[in-house]
């Protein structure tokens, strides 16, 4: 097993300022569910608190920089809440009622999500791009009283379903007075967040209010004491973030928004549209951001930007993410191009059933460990175990296992499911693979990734962290093939870099240098220019939040500058 063992290495005054008695970090064990857990003494019971508590803190500073308004932390209680009062008086909606919400990133979008929590009911977020057919899925599995969307997801709600639109939801609750936050249970359901559904119809895990709290304070935790340990710089001032990640993943949802205000964030909200890698240095420059949390495509991106010096990004002091591996290339590269946040270079792993938040890897970072996912952070408890459930010992692959007050409530209306991801103890099955090694979590492949040829495992990540170094290869994505006599064999998806040429048999020739014979596979090399992926990089890479081997191939996909 591994937990969070940093405070061990703390000056014993720092520990009791940051971990001790009335502290902001203090840790303490408390029944959840029925399991004892480590949580946070002092955080919020909800997520409506979390608003009020930052309006108090922040006051006049900005919370929300949209295209053509801005929201204050001071504002926003009452402009959520007279979003609350249109829900409920207008709509009927009541604690514990489900509410869907399908759109972009904008201002009205967040300050719903906020409303839906000050109401007491449990906000649905549907993907704007999904099909009638996959809306009508999540909306029948769910059942909500009312929909609030884009103009565009409109028609392929079901015909049954109450609908709104953002704008008119606003316009509505400019006459209204503000509602007074609902009362809740701090492990009430917060949000139904959907997940891939390779295996099936994609299931709702179901977030709670703790949930949401938790993640804020163990990111901001671990990496409070790794910084002190190491004497890491750290920034001053209003946190500065381009709000890019989408609000129907935990990205958006946790990353964002809920800690966003947990730490007084000032969100900038893009123009509408898919993202784009030069708006977001426009933007960087232009609102002097300090963080970039983002996707690994997006990443690459940004950092083969043709003119990346051309713009001021000295307010720059933070670089972090997940959705999918930042493999030891891309991190390399980023140092290279932006020296000066190479000390506060962060990635995290986890996934949607943890409320996005597992393992953090931040520097410094031994040279044996670069391509792991880090450490426990505050809170988190991993076991990698065997298929018949024992733990086992470092260095083993197995299955990974978390427990902590980040772990979901449970997929919504599927006991069947629910019941095989988590135990009586409230551990979680990831469903991923991996290994222990001096503390630090290293990923080997998903559960259902695994290829199997002739009777080897080969695990995909290894051959795609192989592939991305290639200087012809933008993007990789490995993935088992049938084959008639071996059962699979390994086939490589790959993306050529602009202008640059490659052919099969010099990547099978590349990753023999490196790998067995029997991980040789057949390349299917696909000639699109690096970049030219067709999908919004932050939507593709967060079908499941922080998972380094996503479900589909297009979600496994490996990125390198």
């Amino acid at each position: 097993m591994i937990r969070w063992t940093q405070p061990e290495a703390l000056d014993p005054a720092w520990r009791d300022g940051l971990l001790g008695p009335g502290q902001l970090f203090e840790l303490a064990d408390e029944p959840v569910l029925g399991q004892v857990l480590p949580v946070f003494a002092q955080r919020p019971r909800s997520v409506a608190e979390i608003l009020q508590r930052a309006a108090a803190n922040h006051g006049d500073q900005l919370m929300l920089i949209g295209p053509a308004r801005t929201v204050t932390y001071a504002e926003a209680p009452d402009a959520v809440g007279r979003v609350a009062r249109v829900l409920v008086d207008g709509y009927g909606v009541r604690p514990g009622d489900r509410v869907a919400v399908a759109g972009g990133f904008s201002i009205d979008h967040a300050l719903t999500l906020w409303a839906i929590a000050h109401a007491g009911a449990v906000a649905v977020t549907l993907n704007p791009r999904w099909t009638a057919s996959e809306i009508g899925h999540s909306v029948a599995l769910t059942t909500p009283v009312l929909a609030v969307v884009d103009d565009d997801v409109v028609e392929r709600l079901p015909d049954s379903t109450g609908v709104t639109r953002f704008g008119d939801l606003g316009a509505a609750s400019a006459a209204t007075e503000p509602l007074d936050p609902g009362v809740v249970d701090e492990d009430d359901p917060f949000a139904i967040v959907f997940t891939s559904g390779t295996t099936g119809r994609p299931k709702g895990a179901t977030l709670s209010h703790r949930n949401a709290v938790h993640f804020s304070l163990a990111a901001a935790a671990t990496s409070a004491v790794n910084s002190i340990i190491h004497e890491l710089p750290s920034g001053g001032g209003t946190l500065t973030v381009i709000a890019c990640s989408p609000l129907f993943h935990v990205s958006g949802l946790l990353g964002h928004l809920t800690n966003g205000a947990f730490w007084g964030m000032t969100l900038v909200v893009a123009p509408p549209g898919r993202w784009d890698e030069t708006v977001h240095l426009e933007l960087t420059e232009r609102h002097r951001v300090t963080s970039w949390s983002i996707v690994p495509t997006q990443l690459l991106r940004l950092v083969d930007h043709p003119k990346l010096d051309d713009y001021d990004l000295s307010s720059l002091e933070t670089v972090g993410g997940g959705g999918a591996s930042f493999a030891p290339d891309l991190m390399r590269r980023t140092a290279e191009r932006l020296p000066h946040v190479a000390p506060a270079l962060r990635v995290g792993y986890g996934m949607t059933e943890t409320a996005g938040t597992v393992t953090m890897l931040q520097p410094p970072i031994p040279g044996d460990h670069r391509s792991s996912v880090g450490t426990a952070v505050a809170g988190t408890c991993i076991e990698i175990r065997d298929p018949s459930g024992a733990p086992m010992a470092d260095g083993d692959i197995g299955q990974i296992w978390v427990r902590g007050a980040q772990v979901f409530l449970g997929y919504w209306a599927d006991e069947t499911a629910t019941e095989a991801a988590l135990d009586r103890e409230r551990w979680y099955a990831t469903g991923d693979f991996g290994r222990m090694a001096d503390g630090y979590l290293h990923l080997e492949s998903r559960l259902r990734d695994l290829i199997i040829r002739g009777g080897e495992n080969i695990y995909p990540i290894e051959i795609e962290n192989r592939l991305v170094a290639h200087p012809a290869i933008a993007e990789a994505a490995v993935l088992g093939a049938p084959h008639p006599t071996l059962g699979q064999q390994v086939m490589a998806v790959c993306v050529r870099r602009d202008g640059l040429e490659v052919t099969d048999e010099e990547v099978r020739a590349w990753v023999a240098v490196e790998h067995a014979r029997y991980k040789g596979h057949r390349g299917l090399h696909v000639p699109v220019p690096a970049g030219d992926h067709g999908t919004d990089p932050a939507a593709a890479h967060q079908h499941r939040a922080g998972t380094v081997s996503g479900t589909r191939a297009d979600e496994r996909i490996r990125s390198r500058p």
